[in-house]
């Protein structure tokens, strides 16, 4: 998708197209773009919060689950949990 096309989708999505907003956050996801996920889950998507909740767990960004977990995210505290008990059954070999 070039930049032009990129930043019509933000315009749209900007002015309340429910579809063009779902495209932002399934290209964010595809591009790794935290940043635009956050920006996206902070205007109410909450598939852009579930994309950078899956996000941070595949790259082990503790920091951005435990700050979506404060937030209120139920999955990002799942998650968290899920590691910690990883964590706790790993015998290290």
């Amino acid at each position: 998708m070039s930049d032009a096309e990129l930043a019509d989708l933000r315009e749209r999505a900007a002015r309340g197209d429910q579809d063009a907003a779902a495209q932002l956050v399934e290209l964010a996801g595809e591009r790794g773009d935290a940043a635009e996920l956050r920006q996206l889950a902070e205007s109410g998507r909450t598939d852009a919060m579930d994309e950078l909740v899956q996000l941070a767990a595949e790259t082990g960004d503790l920091d951005v689950l435990r700050r979506l977990a404060a937030g209120g995210s139920r999955d990002a505290t799942d998650v968290l949990a899920e590691l910690a008990e990883e964590d706790a059954t790993d015998d290290g070999t």
